[in-house]
């Protein structure tokens, strides 16, 4: 991953002062611990700054409209009643070579300024500081006592200092080329290492940029440079430094990551960067870092989804493991009444004598002899009248046992329904738009299992005029209720069949349902592997087309490989009209039942191999 660097700062400063300023503070809304956003509103429109101080991915640049959850924590509070009524005035670098911006408020553009917002962006190390006139800091993200740091405590009510200088070189084009290749070759290295740790404002990326610019390997040392390399090495190194003091960039997506001064693949290093790129710098970062936070929010959504179930899982395969012990032994019931009923007809001639612990009759059936343990302080009524109770006892258990086993059964197909669901979703194979896809798919998944209550939603606490609200929403009349926004696209999965049919698969029991029973129509084919945890999986059909057997097949190859079965040969499939599939009163999502079906078996290795 590419941290954002000097180069990158200075870049988005100079687009945020020419698109955003000045612009009235309208909101201050935290995200998470890391994120918040700023709602500018400026002359012509409203815009979303982020800032973010996480220590993989801190950042600042425009975005599009933050998540809509409430918000809970107190720092965007803090900062919103200092900047209240204000405009942001000016954001600017408080050093030419420091990674530290500040945002600068007031009532107006010519008025004194009121209240800075230092965003310090420094790997691991990142901070958020809001400092009033004084240069008192009023709040911080991450407050350092001097326990933490002797060198800067970050402490509200404490003065605001800098960062301590650093001490590599300023780069500077009016170095000579003799002065800068002796420090770059001093000591034997690689060159992209010399680059680093000889000058500011070179971070790892850059020094790749610029080497790349050269057509220079980063890994070759220092002293292994020829003249030819010296001289397109300088030459992008002034090209770089130019671009910094004309504010001109030149934002390309690489490889493993981005550059902002252009690319070069001509070993003669003739660098023509492209005038015409359309993509702004504040856009490049947040293609690239909002996709890096999209992946890390769904491994880490995913992770804790995983756990959960994996815990109700465990729970409820104890307690059917326990019910269906209980069961077994409710079983034996007839065979208690069948004692019982032995002593009672052998009451005179079964050879009883006091103190007896068992007694050997043959069966009514069999004629078999079998052995009844008797309570040697009892006679033979009073044993049997103990085992009538203990049938009678044994038989109410099995009628009250038989619907609890049945109903954690259910639950534990219905978790491992969910947990295909979201073990099929796989960031990161396919580019931005399927990560952005599973990651809402699985954010419906979360939404899912909070509304079932199998997670906890920390937003679930409404107060009592939002509980007023939802009430006075839920009754509406119907002609309200017709004037409201039609429901948003299903973002499932879409394929063709060899016929060109489309075929649709359901991501999560949110969409199974919405496919089943609203999106169906009474000339679609509806499958499911049998008997398996997956997704619901409809083959659209035209009316009056047929689907021949690829095509069908094709659909039930999909139907295998999204389910829990992925890993199979052949999956038996079930097929039917959606007409044909319904939901039990009471149901949970994706939970159905269906009737005249038919099965074709489904081959996940001939999705895997294209997919």
């Amino acid at each position: 991953m590419q941290p954002v660097d000097l180069t990158t700062l200075v870049a988005i400063c100079h687009e945020l002062g020419e698109s955003c300023l000045p612009a009235r503070v309208e909101q201050v809304y935290q995200s998470d611990r890391h994120t918040i956003y700023l709602a500018l509103r400026t002359l012509e429109k409203k815009l979303w700054l982020l800032i973010s101080w996480h220590p993989q991915t801190a950042r600042i640049h425009l975005s599009p409209l933050p998540p809509a959850h409430p918000d809970t924590f107190t720092f965007s509070q803090q900062i919103w009643h200092q900047v209240t009524g204000l405009a942001l005035v000016a954001i600017a670098l408080v050093s030419p070579w420091e990674r530290v911006l500040d945002l600068q408020f007031a009532k107006r553009p010519d008025d004194p300024i009121q209240a800075h917002l230092f965003v310090e962006i420094m790997g691991k190390y990142s901070n958020v500081i809001l400092v009033n006139s004084d240069r008192q800091i009023v709040t911080a993200a991450h407050q350092v006592s001097s326990k933490q740091s002797r060198v800067r405590p970050i402490q509200t009510g404490d003065r605001y200092e800098l960062p301590p200088a650093l001490l590599e070189n300023i780069p500077d084009l009016s170095e000579s080329l003799e002065l800068w290749r002796d420090r770059l070759s001093l000591i034997p290295q690689p060159i992209l290492k010399s680059l680093v740790t000889n000058y500011r404002g070179v971070s790892s990326a850059l020094g790749r940029s610029i080497l790349n610019l050269a057509a220079i390997d980063r890994n070759i040392s220092s002293t292994d440079l020829t003249d030819r390399n010296w001289q397109n090495l300088d030459r992008a190194w002034r090209t770089w430094l130019g671009c910094l003091n004309r504010k001109q960039f030149f934002p390309e997506k690489t490889t493993d990551g981005y550059t902002l001064i252009g690319s070069s693949n001509d070993q003669n290093f003739s660098y023509h960067p492209n005038q015409n790129l359309n993509q702004s710098v504040n856009q490049l970062v947040e293609d690239y870092y909002g996709q890096i936070s999209a992946k890390q929010e769904f491994q880490q959504l995913s992770d804790r989804i995983q756990q959960i179930l994996q815990t109700h899982l465990k729970k409820l395969g104890i307690k059917s493991q326990s019910f269906q012990d209980r069961l077994e032994q409710s079983n034996q019931a007839e065979l208690i009444k069948t004692q019982a009923d032995l002593l009672m007809a052998h009451i005179s001639d079964s050879g009883w004598e006091q103190g007896d612990t068992a007694i050997r009759l043959k069966d009514f059936d069999t004629l078999e002899p079998i052995t009844i343990p008797l309570d040697p302080q009892q006679n033979i009524v009073q044993n049997a009248q103990a085992l009538y109770k203990k049938y009678q006892k044994q038989k109410r258990a099995k009628e009250a046992i038989a619907p609890l086993l049945t109903a954690v059964n259910q639950e534990i197909q219905y978790l491992q329904q969910v947990q295909t669901a979201a073990s099929n979703l796989k960031s990161g194979e396919s580019g931005a738009s399927r990560e952005s896809e599973d990651l809402n798919s699985l954010q419906e998944i979360q939404q899912e299992l909070e509304q079932q209550e199998y997670l906890k939603n920390p937003y679930s606490k409404v107060t009592q005029k939002q509980a007023l609200q939802k009430q006075q929403s839920k009754s509406q009349t119907k002609s309200q209720k017709s004037k409201q926004k039609p429901e948003t696209a299903i973002n499932c999965h879409r394929f063709k069949s060899p016929s060109g049919f489309e075929i649709w698969v359901g991501r999560n029991n949110f969409q199974n349902d919405r496919l089943t029973f609203k999106v169906a129509t009474d000339y679609d084919l509806w499958l499911h592997a049998q008997e398996i945890p997956g997704s619901h999986v409809l083959l659209r059909l035209e009316p009056g087309s047929v689907a021949d057997q690829l095509d069908l097949q094709k659909a039930a190859d999909l139907a295998a490989y999204y389910s829990q079965a992925r890993q199979s040969d052949r999956v038996p499939v079930v097929f039917t009209k959606p007409k044909n599939v319904f939901k039990p009163k009471g149901a949970k999502p994706g939970m159905v039942i269906y009737r005249q079906e038919q099965i074709i078996w489904g081959q996940p290795t001939q999705i895997a191999s294209v997919l």
